[in-house]
């Protein structure tokens, strides 16, 4: 009988979905219902149907906002292309990109400018990656793994620079990059890691947590980035580890034999749901919860301009 709940430390949102779910509030508060928001703001279930309910209309088409409406584009980010409609239909426009995905998007145009291709390590089809290999017409090069590494033919290799997905898994980006490196001497790495502080952040909460624990539950849906890393991480780690949606795809025979069981979540789903599943732990005969010591997180992002109180 499991008897202790392991919390990892930090877990949960960040300040970027912070952020987000904040500017659709506002703009819902300041200009009514309905507002539209280009993807799901953040990729998460609960927040995504908490939102809907609220008057938030989620769509995927530009076509499918009427004029002068208000519009959201979701914290992944959206390319250039998709900027450049939504403003062309007229609508009235709020960025909820996290920031730390908008700081990628200008060093790519700086470099740019200056003549630099680029090859960016991110999960293709991924929203995030769509919007910023989108910042630029060409002369950039997706790859998902190392083996994509030796297909990149780039028009030059002098001016060559990588850029990475926010939500990657520290360890696989960091062995895609040493194949980079190898094959192209001179690349320029980014500045500073692209893999967002949260990621990593709870990654390392993750890698901590695993050795104590018998099994690992993550919270996050099934379309979150970083919710899968975590699951991930903790499977390579040697657990058990499993990823739901709610407290309703817990299975009992997860945790049988275990003793100690290990919980977090990724940086879109609310506390809400971790305290759910803590509850229904509760009725497998969980005794204890205990929080591990980490990092504490202080960053908040400001809202956009037309938006703060």
């Amino acid at each position: 009988m499991t008897s202790e709940v392991l919390l990892a430390e930090p877990r949960g949102f960040c300040a970027g979905v912070d952020r987000a779910i904040e500017i659709v509030e506002h703009a819902l508060a300041k200009y009514g219902k309905p507002i539209y928001v280009r993807h799901e703001i953040v990729h998460n279930t609960y927040v995504v149907n908490d939102l809907k309910e609220k008057g938030a209309i989620f769509i995927e088409e530009l076509s499918d906002v009427p004029p002068g409406a208000t519009l959201i584009f979701s914290a992944h980010g959206v390319s250039r292309a998709t900027h450049d409609e939504a403003k062309a239909r007229g609508f009235r426009i709020f960025d909820a990109t996290c920031p730390l995905v908008s700081k990628v998007h200008v060093e790519l145009a700086k470099l740019h400018k200056e003549g630099y291709e680029f090859i960016m390590i991110g999960h293709k089809g991924h929203p995030e990656v769509e919007g910023t290999m989108g910042q630029l017409d060409s002369g950039i090069h997706l790859v998902e793994d190392i083996h994509d590494v030796a297909k990149v033919q780039p028009a030059q290799t002098v001016l060559l620079g990588v850029v990475t997905q926010t939500t990657l898994s520290v360890d696989d980006a960091a062995g895609i990059m040493a194949a980079i490196k190898e094959r192209f001497p001179q690349v320029r790495e980014p500045k500073q890691q692209d893999i967002c502080y949260a990621t990593q952040n709870r990654q390392d909460a993750v890698k901590l947590m695993s050795p104590q624990v018998d099994v690992v539950i993550v919270v996050g849906s099934p379309t979150s980035s970083n919710s899968t890393r975590l699951r991930e991480l903790a499977d390579r780690m040697g657990k058990p580890a499993y990823m739901v949606d709610s407290a309703d795809d817990l299975n009992p025979a997860w945790f049988e034999g275990a003793q100690k069981v290990g919980l977090t979540a990724g940086a879109s789903a609310p506390d809400v749901l971790v305290q759910d599943v803590i509850q229904r732990l509760r009725g497998l005969g969980v005794v204890s919860v205990r929080t591990l010591d980490g990092i504490q997180e202080t960053i908040k992002f400001p809202l956009p301009k037309g938006l703060r109180r």
